[in-house]
């Protein structure tokens, strides 16, 4: 039962490669600052650093995700509790690739709250299973998320457009495409330090579960930083370009300094609540960034048709696939 939680949570660690992932890097390849292979190997480093640096100065992002549900302490609660986890690393697989279907950027940082929460209320049958501080942090984060990218995003770009606007366009496009690239590779490096914890402090939960115990801290090992750096890359690499036409072209179109905003504003953001222990969705953060960068030119220029079907997608995944995993852990007790 152990084995089989791993392997679903390495699962949903792929499904984020081509989910959410691709948020990161989706500026740099719409605006041709880089090439989409070269801009994914940079992913998978910074990612990787990301987690490896994150982890070290504040991992009360990974704990969060650990505490965050109660799945009990009772004598068969090992067995039945690595079941329902399993339930729901199955749940949060099903909603985030039926999601990636449709090419809409769903957050997997809400799937994986969402799928535990259903899951642990299933297994206890009561509102015991829920940890209203943790889910207080989720629910602030989210507000905070979207008001800080959209409100950054917004006024970096009108920062960046009006310092930028007496210069020739030659002398300022190879500075913006190399600040659009770095600013890519910080977008990278905060996608790993907070989905990157999160899915750690899963694989940890797995192991802590199996054992019948509760974690404190989290300690992760160098190996387990790498593995869920490189399975996010091979993720996007199979599958990202539908969501970065989806970020990058679809809603809005970016040019460089616009890109360059919405990288640097989501960064700031994610730093922020990755500090504070704030676990917050990379993709609600960045496209309300890249959002706020397109309102900076023109509101009219946002597709709100897009939009809707974004919000829609977020606003539906906390029932949605909660109630998922909440009848996959009831059949699968049942079951087995």
């Amino acid at each position: 039962m152990l084995m089989l939680a791993v392997l679903l949570t390495v699962g949903v660690i792929l499904v984020n490669g081509w989910t959410d992932a691709p948020n990161a890097i989706a500026s740099c390849v719409v605006t041709r600052c880089m090439p989409i292979r070269a801009a994914i190997l940079m992913a998978a480093l910074f990612n990787f650093l990301g987690v490896f640096v994150m982890t070290r100065l504040n991992a009360t992002v990974a704990v969060k995700i650990t505490k965050i549900v109660n799945f009990g302490t009772d004598e068969q609660s090992p067995h039945r509790a690595t079941l329902a986890l399993c339930a729901a690393m199955l749940s949060i697989v099903v909603w985030a690739t039926l999601a990636w279907r449709l090419g809409i950027p769903t957050s997997e940082s809400h799937s994986l709250i969402a799928g535990l929460t259903g899951s642990a209320l299933a297994m206890r049958s009561s509102l015991d299973g829920v940890n209203t501080d943790e889910w207080t942090s989720v629910l602030l984060g989210l507000l905070l998320s979207v008001v800080f990218g959209f409100g950054l995003g917004f006024l970096i770009c009108k920062t960046v457009a009006r310092l930028c606007q007496r210069m020739e366009r030659g002398r300022t496009q190879p500075v913006l495409r190399r600040a659009q690239i770095a600013g890519g590779a910080g977008m990278a490096f905060m996608h790993g330090a907070q989905d990157g914890q999160k899915f750690m402090g899963v694989i940890l939960l797995c192991t802590y579960l199996s054992a019948g115990q509760t974690p404190d801290t989290v300690t992760a090992p160098h190996w387990l930083m790498l593995t869920c750096s490189l399975l996010m890359a091979i993720g996007t690499a199979i599958g990202g370009k539908r969501i970065i036409k989806a970020v990058g072209m679809d809603m809005v179109h970016l040019e460089k300094h616009q890109g360059f905003a919405a990288d640097l504003a989501a960064g700031l953001s994610l730093l922020v609540c990755s500090l504070t222990g704030l676990p917050v969705s990379t993709t609600h953060v960045k496209t309300m960034a890249v959002m706020g960068a397109g309102a900076a030119k023109r509101w009219r220029s946002v597709k709100l048709t897009v939009v809707k079907d974004m919000a829609l997608t977020w606003v539906l995944t906390f029932p949605g696939c909660g109630l998922l995993a909440f009848f996959t852990t009831k059949l699968l007790m049942r079951l087995l």
